[in-house]
């Protein structure tokens, strides 16, 4: 059995995996993993906002990415991963 080249691969996945009507960007776009990264994305640049307004300059996206990690993510990871509480009566 002849194995495809990666472009043939992806080509025949493509033609074959995808509902009519959308295509592979559709599919990233609505996947969890990547509503993550976006709302993940979000929040490091209202920090970097944020700092740049205290420090009175553009701290930079990397600079307020690893600050925003080692201070913020863990805890926003973990209030996203909680099933919201029951609604009162």
């Amino acid at each position: 059995m002849a194995s495809l080249a990666p472009q043939q691969t992806e080509q025949l996945y493509m033609s074959q995996g995808t509902p009519k009507g959308s295509n592979g960007a559709d599919l990233v776009r609505k996947s969890s993993l990547y509503r993550e990264f976006e709302a993940e994305k979000e929040e490091i640049m209202k920090h970097k906002w944020i700092e740049s307004q205290k420090a009175g300059h553009d701290i930079g996206f990397e600079r307020a990415l690893t600050d925003w990690i080692i201070k913020h993510r863990s805890k926003w990871r973990r209030s996203r991963q909680q099933p919201p509480s029951p609604t009162a009566p």
